[in-house]
This record gives C-alpha cells, structure tokens and sequence, in this order.
C-alpha cells in the first residue's frame, strides 16, 4: 500500500480509539466518579 494509505488509516484509526475511549469514560462505569461543578456549587 501507499504511505498515504496507510497514514489515512493510521489517523483514522487513533481517532476513532479517541472516541471511543472518551464515550466509554462520559457514560461507562468511570462517569460515577465524575463530578458535576454545577451541581457542587448550587445556591
């Protein structure tokens, strides 16, 4: 293959472990321990 080709798939690739990796943090099991600043601060 092309060195293109490959550094499409590469950067395609990295990206979409980015996402995945972020979503499974915003609603996967570790969201318990996030917390929510507006709710910390309420009045």
């Amino acid at each position: 293959m092309e060195p293109a080709t490959v550094l499409s798939i590469a950067i395609g690739s990295i990206l979409l472990v980015i996402t995945g990796f972020a979503i499974y943090t915003a609603f996967g099991p570790p969201s318990a321990q996030l917390s929510d600043p507006f709710e910390d601060h309420e009045d």
